[in-house]
């Protein structure tokens, strides 16, 4: 049995441990090929990063193929008749390469600054607190839907703009256009996703109209400046608004999941991390590593390559698993290993090269502000659940549920 043979990204199986079936990938020779997908896969983490930081290797089609040969790409694929999923998620910073990309990228890149996401400390330690309020008088809780979902969305949007009141249905919005870039795109799936995305569309509309008629001090009001000056569409700003939400989320709902399930798992690191909070960055990017929650990412080539030995012409599809590579024994000693005192740990959880997550940042001070102070205010926090059901897919890794018990301090 070849590794694509038993390579089944939306079975249980997998979603209970996608490590096995990495492993088998990396024992093959170069890339190999995924029909289902119709892609080239790397595994190994000198070709993962090797690919990621290449700039032949890009997102946009526009690169190689005629607007004909994209519309026809698009229906073999099933992309086709999603008018504002086209609009605003098909097209975006993030499926952008060369000038528009890195015009783009300046427009929201100072916000994401480690010095201006310093900034959010206090709001995010106050929200964090008063949740936390709650939560331990509950005493039982899942922590995915009752902590983890409700910090990353409340952040996120204050720091854009959208008011609190919208928080949950950003995060559902987010999860419906999100789930339609993965393997499965059923008819059902792709109405989901092209319904999202024109409701949020409708709300992000009115939230533009309303900077143009009242400005403020928020990211969104600065964006639709920038807009109204000629220097972005308003297909684009609409799409930077909805990827810097849609990604405010489901990655760092998934990694506050996984994280705070791998601490249970191993009480000798959550003794550690009662005992000295100062290491808490250093384990946050181990459980980026860990469990990588965003373990698949795709790239195009734009011209002829040798890719891990192999030689691909332009316009292959190329899967960069950072699940795969983060797990690599060639390049971390015991892999497998959630140690949360690793150093050096270059890990590729946020990808590499133009598109290296713009977010970082955000998400690992959301998650030291979490995991901290809940440690900080409970004697100590009990598995429910032997072994807790993670999603399917080869786009994400989470759990769908963590049932808790929090024994306050």
């Amino acid at each position: 049995m070849t590794a694509t043979q038993s390579f089944d990204p939306l079975s249980q199986a997998f979603a209970e441990d996608p490590y096995a079936s990495y492993r088998a990938l990396r024992a093959s020779e170069g890339p190999v090929y995924y029909e289902h997908f119709d892609i080239w896969l790397l595994s190994r983490y000198q070709d993962v990063a090797a690919a990621a930081g290449d700039k032949t290797l890009v997102r946009s089609l526009e690169f190689f193929l005629s607007p004909e040969e994209i519309q026809e790409h698009k229906v073999r694929l099933n992309w086709h008749d999603m008018p504002n999923h086209s609009r605003f998620v098909q097209f975006s910073m993030l499926d952008s390469d060369g000038e528009t990309h890195d015009r783009l990228r300046r427009k929201v890149f100072r916000e994401f600054t480690p010095a201006l996401v310093a900034r959010q400390r206090g709001m995010i330690q106050d929200f964090v607190d008063k949740l936390l309020d709650r939560l331990l008088e509950a005493g039982t809780i899942d922590f995915v839907e009752d902590l983890a979902s409700e910090v990353p969305g409340h952040i996120i949007g204050s720091v854009l703009g959208v008011p609190d009141e919208y928080a949950g249905q950003l995060r559902r919005w987010s999860e419906q256009v999100v789930q339609y870039f993965d393997v499965d795109r059923s008819a059902e799936r792709k109405a989901i996703a092209e319904r999202a995305t024109t409701e949020f569309y409708e709300l992000l509309k009115e939230l533009i109209a309303d900077r143009v008629r009242s400005p403020r001090d928020d990211l969104l009001c600065r964006l639709t400046q920038a807009y109204t000056a000629g220097e972005l569409t308003e297909d684009e700003l609409v799409s930077t608004c909805m990827l810097i939400l849609m990604a405010g989320h489901g990655s760092t709902i998934d990694v506050l999941g996984s994280g705070m399930h791998a601490l249970l798992q191993h009480s000798d690191a959550l003794a550690k991390l009662r005992e000295a909070p100062t290491a808490m960055p250093t384990a946050i990017q181990e459980m980026f590593r860990y469990e990588s929650p965003l373990p698949f990412f795709h790239r195009y080539l734009t011209e002829e390559k040798v890719i891990a030995g192999k030689s691909l012409p332009r316009g292959t599809k190329v899967g960069l698993l950072y699940g795969a590579a983060n797990r690599d024994p060639e390049q971390f000693d015991t892999p497998d290993q959630f140690n949360i005192e690793r150093s050096p740990n270059r890990h590729l959880a946020f990808g590499g090269g133009a598109h290296f997550c713009l977010g970082n940042h955000l998400a690992r001070l959301d998650m030291e502000i979490i995991f901290t102070t809940l440690l900080q205010r409970t004697r100590s926090i009990e598995l429910l659940d032997e072994r807790p059901a993670y999603k399917r897919g080869l786009s994400v890794r989470g759990p769908q549920r963590l049932n808790i018990r929090l024994i306050p301090a």
